[in-house]
């Protein structure tokens, strides 16, 4: 989800994914940059048009009547023209794979003719994936059942150019693992000249399945196995090939190591060689290798090593996925991010020699790259040097010759977010902070100012001077030490002679950020009713660990010790907070979904003279049973340190529970698996522990399938804090 939307929105999303994945399924179907800058593609009210930037005139490039298919409006999910615009490929009939819509059908629009043609036509409905023109526009490439097919445009003779693709020999798109903690998806990439295409090829075959049980939708149980690997498991063997698209003929790429010991997280074309990404089991070393796509000989061209973890996965992952790399002076070199400074920053590497130049300098993180304007010679970014919770664009020189320019408007407090055009010119311009509502305007750069007379952000920022608000950042610094980001929202006619309860809202791990300066922030979205009217004091505190502008020992402390260090600083913050003279030390409730359902779990556990009420939604009861990539990237090899995997899983302290408890689940989480409801109520029960405990019968990670069941979840939720955790001041 981009990082753009409304807070509200942007966090329960984040919360049901378990971790922020910015991209764009397909490809997107919102704004797009034309060549030159100048102008921008959108569908919109079911027609596709374009919008000149600067004077903000429209044209209808595609009538809503012409997006009719078979007799049927069809609403395209994306599109994609051909280089001359008299073809558009749009993506219909969509389906959901894992997380996105990433299969359904593609068809085919002649323009001049208005005929409708679609790609794929011999293969099941719904089954295409990934579907690109080639760089020349002769021909599309997509994948269908593990496949990747072929379809010229000319003839329309369809070649299937890999074979013996099914659930444990992936071509050309991803298991569930790799899509889920590395945002892999489109698995395939053409080459410049339009005659092979690289690919990676996923060998689940060695990977367990996990089963999911379907109760209810028969008399009889059905299994749904997904292949998942566990913590301490080997990755699915991946290797990386080249096939020639007029033989079908596949050249693999000959990558040092195991391939059950590394991952292959991106790959990316020079020229005629591939640059290939692998990355250690551990993840925590790197290696870019150049390969001869003719004979499959690597050649190391970078490598960087890590005491925690390399961050590969940055948040403007969605250019990643779709793109590879920024390219620089015709391929000779790119731009890459690392930590090793103590700062994310930017770097140029000759793509020959390995030589680094650095782009950014200072003590702040680069957060995302918005654009590269070659010709101008500047690389526009996201950063917040001075407070974590907001986000400011900035543009250095790409030579590194001088500091970095700050383009956001020094009377905007908040956060800012960019669609930038190729030539840096022009952009698309949201903002938004706890008393303003996300508001968008177009403006030129470097002077940031609005086209077209356009007033509305200025307005809503005018407004907002007289608009009261119960949110407020604070800094809490701890008995440790650590001074933390946190979000208060304070209780509508708080009356500070009176005692209130306390409702914490965590997450903590090093997926996701919760204490952001954006409108809506203090809102809680399973609560049934308003809690600020009803009388809650709501909390949320990012702790060491949480993936905050705060350099690389902020982030990079947690690592072997989630479950430990974050749990410590979310507890010794609130024992802070109930310094104040206004909060219940006996009211105060925590909960969490996911990673913030497992804070939750353990923070009753371990701190249960502080939390005295906990709702845990789909929580890792034991870190064993997550998946491989994410636990281990964060925690290690349990081959080596499986000590503290057990130390920090919530179930190690079950035995000190003293709060009231209600545990929360989707038995057909592919996530999360319901397995860990399972062993925390066995353990919970031998210990006599009394809880509450609400399974979703076939409900996913996100508890929202099935008629009634947010209204139903919410009402749970709610019932259940009022009752344990009364509102209101005393």
């Amino acid at each position: 989800m981009r990082k753009f939307q409304n807070s509200l929105i942007r966090v329960y999303l984040f919360i049901i994914l378990f971790q922020p994945v910015i991209c764009k399924a397909q490809g997107g179907g919102g704004i797009r940059w034309t060549e030159d800058g100048e102008n921008i593609t959108r569908l919109e009210k079911g027609q596709l048009i374009k919008v000149h930037v600067a004077d903000g005139k429209s044209d209808i490039l595609v009538p809503a009547s012409a997006f009719v298919i078979n007799g049927k409006q069809v609403q395209p999910s994306s599109y994609k023209f051909n280089g001359d615009q008299s073809k558009l490929l749009v993506f219909v009939n969509t389906a959901r794979v894992w997380r996105y819509n990433t299969r359904g059908d593609y068809w085919l629009l002649d323009r001049k003719t208005g005929a409708w043609t679609q790609i794929g036509s011999k293969r099941p409905s719904r089954s295409l994936m990934f579907a690109k023109f080639s760089p020349d526009f002769s021909k599309i490439a997509y994948v269908s059942e593990q496949n990747i097919y072929v379809e010229d445009l000319q003839t329309g003779t369809e070649t299937q150019l890999t074979t013996g693709g099914n659930r444990r020999l992936i071509n050309g798109t991803f298991d569930w693992v790799y899509e889920e903690e590395f945002s892999c998806r489109d698995g395939f990439r053409w080459s410049a000249d339009s005659k092979t295409i690289a690919y990676w090829q996923v060998d689940a075959a060695g990977t367990r399945d996990f089963y999911l049980i379907n109760n209810t939708d028969s008399i009889y149980s059905r299994i749904i196995p997904v292949e998942y690997p566990k913590v301490g498991e080997p990755p699915s063997a991946v290797r990386i090939g080249v096939v020639a698209v007029s033989t079908g003929n596949t050249q693999w790429m000959n990558i040092p190591g195991d391939s059950r010991q590394n991952y292959i997280p991106r790959i990316d074309w020079q020229g005629g060689d591939l640059i290939v990404q692998q990355l250690n089991r551990k993840q925590n070393e790197t290696v870019l290798w150049r390969c001869n796509i003719n004979t499959g000989a690597s050649k190391e061209i970078l490598h960087e090593k890590e005491e925690a973890w390399i961050e590969i996965m940055q948040v403007w992952e969605g250019k990643y996925t779709d793109r590879g790399f920024d390219w620089l002076e015709k391929g000779k070199s790119f731009l890459w991010s690392s930590e090793k400074d103590g700062w994310r920053h930017l770097y140029l590497i000759n793509a020959e020699t390995g030589k680094e130049k650095l782009i950014t300098k200072g003590n702040y993180d680069v957060t995302a790259i918005d654009q590269v304007d070659e010709k101008g010679g500047f690389v526009y970014f996201s950063a917040s040097p001075d407070n974590a919770t907001q986000s400011y664009l900035f543009r250095a020189k790409l030579d590194g010759s001088a500091s970095a320019q700050r383009l956001s408007p020094a009377d905007q407090p908040g956060n800012h977010f960019y669609t930038i055009s190729p030539t840096g010119k022009y952009a698309f311009h949201r903002f938004t902070n706890h008393k303003v509502p996300m508001e968008s305007e177009w403006i030129s750069l470097p002077d940031h100012k609005s086209i077209g007379g356009d007033q509305r952000l200025k307005l809503a920022l005018e407004k907002s001077l007289t608009r009261p608000s119960s949110v407020e950042f604070i800094k809490i610094k701890t008995e440790d030490n650590v001074e933390m980001d946190a979000v208060v929202s304070k209780p509508t006619n708080f009356d500070p002679s009176k005692k209130y309860p306390l409702v914490v809202y965590v997450y903590s791990e090093p997926a996701g950020q919760l204490v952001q300066d954006e409108y809506g922030i203090g809102e809680n979205f399973l609560y049934d009713g308003d809690m600020a009217n009803d009388g809650y004091f709501r909390i949320s505190i990012d702790n060491r660990g949480t993936p905050v502008a705060k350099g690389r020992e902020w982030r990079k402390s947690i690592y072997r010790k989630i479950g430990i260090i974050n749990i410590r600083d979310q507890a010794m913050a609130v024992k802070e907070v109930l310094k104040w003279k206004y909060i219940d030390p006996e009211r105060v409730a925590v909960w969490g979904w996911s990673g913030g359902g497992s804070a939750t779990l353990n923070l009753m556990f371990q701190y249960p003279e502080i939390f005295k009420t906990g709702i845990a939604v789909a929580a890792v009861a034991l870190q064993l049973t997550y998946d491989n990539i994410y636990q281990e990237r964060y925690m290690g090899l349990p081959s080596e340190n499986r000590e503290d995997f057990i130390k920090g899983s919530p179930i190690t302290y079950a035995k000190n529970l003293r709060g009231d408890l209600l545990y929360i689940h989707g038995t057909g989480d592919d996530n999360v698996h319901y397995q860990n409801a399972e062993l925390l109520i066995n353990e919970l029960v031998r210990l006599n522990k009394q809880f509450r405990v609400m399974p979703y019968p076939n409900r996913t990670h996100g508890i929202n399938e099935g008629e009634g069941t947010t209204q139903h979840l919410r009402t749970l939720y709610t019932n259940f804090l009022r009752e344990k955790c009364p509102p209101g001041g005393r």
